[in-house]
């Protein structure tokens, strides 16, 4: 019995992580390097802000395991200083602004056995607000990424036709 639900468990997990592939988003800049490990749901003919991930509830960032955000550096987000260090990365959206939270506990499911986040919020170590962006190009599949802009970077956010940027200093 425990071997059929280890082998059921292991079907799963590999059907799961084809339906939403991991990928890894890299910034770096001389010996500074920021990385987010992730896994990459697609739209499939679905709305997504508001409806299939709610406004106003906290959302793993992604699928499966909750996003992992890493810093080698300490990094500042609308004054606020984050420490080096490896985070999980969650957020609450909205139509027009989201809460971006870096959490201290990392390497969990996302979500719990109700479907809820899997987050405990007392060991939020940060938390700043991004405007949100409704545009006319719609990603199939959720993405991160990071761009330069001046002298500063910025992680953004993109699925649907929704695009989140995350202004960051180093």
């Amino acid at each position: 019995m425990v071997i059929l639900w280890a082998v059921v468990s292991a079907i799963r997990h590999k059907q799961t992580k084809s339906f939403s592939p991991e990928d890894e988003a890299v910034y770096t800049d001389g010996d500074l390097k920021v990385s987010v490990f992730y896994n990459r749901p697609y739209k499939k003919g679905r709305v997504i802000f508001g409806e299939l991930v709610p406004y106003g509830k906290v959302w793993r960032t992604g699928a499966n395991e909750a996003t992992v955000f890493e810093t080698n550096h300490t990094l500042t987000f609308q004054g606020k200083k984050l420490q080096a260090g490896r985070y999980s990365l969650w957020t609450i959206p909205d139509s027009t602004d989201w809460q971006v939270i870096f959490n201290a506990q990392h390497g969990q499911w996302g979500i719990n056995s109700i479907g809820e986040a899997n987050r405990d919020p007392s060991l939020d170590v940060l938390t700043v607000s991004a405007h949100s962006v409704v545009q006319d190009r719609e990603f199939e599949q959720f993405t991160i990424q990071f761009n330069r802009i001046g002298e500063e970077a910025e992680m953004v956010l993109l699925w649907d036709k929704t695009v989140v940027a995350v202004h960051f200093t180093y």
